[in-house]
């Protein structure tokens, strides 16, 4: 059996030939750049060679320190075809982080992206036995006693005059290449704990591509992809490498900020993201259609019950579209939904596939009515990405969708949910005990995600079992829920819902700064800082109203009864957020111990 991702590029570019396979915008430029499927071969060759002449053996390990970029699929498919195991580092990751996975992996070479990365890779080198050298992508001032370093132009160059030996050599490996090579390693972004490698072999990756190929029939060489998630993320890593096996071009999109001028510029057919894109832009609709008057704010709400009705009401279900309800539709699609969904630059957009979090039904349903199709999924790490996905239809609101054939889904003790399919990773790296815990007696793996399935044979998300919790009155709080529930207010960007052993339910809330501002404008709320206007009395007492609402569907018990506002959101550099953009609770416990205390004296 030949594994798809030792051959691939080469194999397209016998298909595609100068046909891109790829786009780019070079920082500092407008205008992005098309690269052909032989040129991408033709580098993946001299990167391959080049990894051959500096002495790395099949299974051992590079690490890939950098933001998205094309030379980090030049990097992998180079190390595919040579049985060599490239580890993918967030960009955002601390010393300690990259130490860590370096050491843990023993890698041999890092690839850094630009000047902060080097200087890292720099900074702890010497304590890291195995590494031998630096390659960056980008041209940075070495430091003056650096002789362990070079470019990645000199990395491709070096492997350009390699001789015939090297490049039989790379033949020979890329032949001898079996399922059971380890492909890569995916590190877990460590919410708690340090993080551990999920081992996904070639064989993962060879079913899970050709799983998702057998459920996505619509997927099409047509289309283009826009690269937006870290490619060191598997959801966007597994992804990428299924639009390069399908021919669909996919434009990299290098820094995250940069998403929605990226969008208007690219208008993809498909992207693959998490549910806070889709929460920040729905709260922006709804924020201006709050502030529409008159005919124009009629029209768009009646708009959204035409389109609520076409898609979800039958769409949704395969129902056929009474004549008069598309006619309807058609009208206010060109009217409303396409200018939306063309300043949004999904316009071109087939499929949006989403997962890594929960998502509140009513931002689906709202995107879903405006004609934007998301796709939700559930996947991890450890399964080398999706295990359930959303039926093209019949599915309901609410769900994670249904297993792909071939993996099995069940609940097992506490609700959580188990998998077992040919996706699921050997193991975690270097570690046999957390492997044996990782697994049951009978072989599933155990996600630590709880869960249930409906009558339709659809999974349902409860929460991550460790995010869940016990108030001190033994009533079970479920916190995922409630901060994804007020996510869908304009006024509200990030919540931290606190809780456990404690008499009742907290959060710690970081408001949308911008609608905050423009609210005590037009409130004439007098401050001098963001500091000065969260405290504000007429502001908490805004948002509380607000928090009130959106709790009535929830028991007495699992509602906030106090909150604290912060003047700064959190990120992944201040810690609170992982590198997939998870909230990290124990790290928010501690740092806001003095906050969180102030709502229970």
């Amino acid at each position: 059996m030949q594994n798809t991702l030792t051959t691939l590029i080469s194999r397209q570019a016998e298909k595609y030939g100068d046909r891109a396979a790829y786009s780019f915008k070079s920082p500092g430029s407008d205008e992005w750049v098309d690269t052909s499927w032989t040129r991408f071969d033709k580098e993946v060759g001299q990167c391959a060679c080049a990894l051959e002449t500096l002495g790395l053996q099949p299974q051992q390990m590079v690490a890939v320190f950098s933001a998205n970029r094309p030379e980090i699929f030049v990097t992998d498919f180079a190390a595919y075809a040579n049985r060599v195991i490239p580890v993918s580092i967030y960009a955002t990751s601390s010393a300690d982080q990259v130490k860590y996975i370096v050491k843990d992996s023993s890698a041999q070479i890092i690839f850094v992206g630009n000047e902060a990365q080097y200087i890292i890779a720099r900074a702890i080198a010497h304590e890291l036995p195995s590494l031998k050298m630096i390659v960056t992508y980008d041209d940075v001032v070495r430091d003056h006693d650096d002789n362990t370093t070079m470019t990645f132009k000199q990395f491709l160059q070096l492997g350009a005059h390699a001789g015939e030996n090297c490049r039989r050599e790379v033949r020979r490996r890329s032949e001898s290449a079996t399922p059971d090579d380890i492909a890569t390693l995916i590190y877990t972004s460590g919410t708690t704990g340090e993080p551990k490698g999920a081992v996904l072999t070639h064989y993962n990756f060879n079913e899970a591509l050709r799983l998702h190929q057998e459920t996505l029939t619509e997927l099409s060489s047509d289309w283009v992809s826009l690269s937006f998630l870290p490619v060191s993320h598997i959801f966007e890593k597994a992804w990428c490498y299924l639009c390069l096996l399908t021919g669909i071009k996919i434009a990299i999109n290098n820094n995250p900020k940069d998403i929605q001028q990226s969008l208007r510029e690219v208008r993809p057919s498909c992207m693959c993201t998490v549910p806070r894109f889709f929460e920040k832009a729905y709260t922006t609709i709804i924020d201006k259609l709050n502030r529409m008057k008159g005919p124009r704010k009629w029209m768009f709400k009646y708009a959204l019950k035409i389109g609520h009705a076409r898609n979800m009401k039958y769409r949704r279900l395969g129902k056929s579209v009474p004549a008069l309800l598309e006619k309807q539709y058609q009208f206010f699609n060109r009217q409303v939904f396409m200018p939306v969904r063309r300043i949004m630059g999904v316009d071109r957009g087939v499929f949006f596939p989403t997962a890594g979090a929960p998502i509140s039904p009513t931002i689906v349903d709202f995107f879903h009515s405006i004609g934007v199709n998301i796709v939700i999924g559930y996947g991890l790490s450890e399964t080398t990405a999706s295990v359930t996905i959303l039926p093209h239809t019949g599915w309901e609101l609410g769900t994670v969708g249904v297993p792909l054939k071939g993996c099995q889904v069940r609940i097992g003790i506490n609700n959580e949910i188990e998998v077992k399919g040919p996706n699921v990773m050997r193991g975690y790296y270097n570690k046999p005990r957390e492997t044996r815990e990782a697994f049951t007696s009978d072989g599933w793996f155990r996600t630590g995600d709880a869960g249930f399935i409906d009558e339709k044979g659809e999974l349902v998300l409860t929460d991550r079992l460790k995010d869940l919790f016990k108030t001190s009155n033994g009533k079970y709080i479920a916190p995922q829920a409630i901060e994804s529930k007020l996510g869908e207010d304009p006024f509200i960007d990030q919540v931290a819902v606190i809780g456990d052993q404690r008499k009742y339910v907290t959060a710690i809330i970081i408001p949308a700064f911008e609608a905050l501002v423009e609210y005590a404008q037009k409130k004439k709320i007098e401050y001098r800082s963001i500091e000065e206007l969260v405290k504000n009395s007429e502001i908490r007492k805004m948002i509380e109203e607000r928090i009130k609402k959106l709790q009535e569907g929830f028991a007495t018990f699992e509602q906030i009864k106090k909150f604290t506002l912060l003047p700064r959101e959190f990120s992944m550099e201040t810690g609170e957020l992982t590198n997939t953009l998870k909230i990290r609770r124990p790290f928010i416990n501690l740092k806001y111990a003095n906050e969180i205390e102030a709502m229970y004296s």
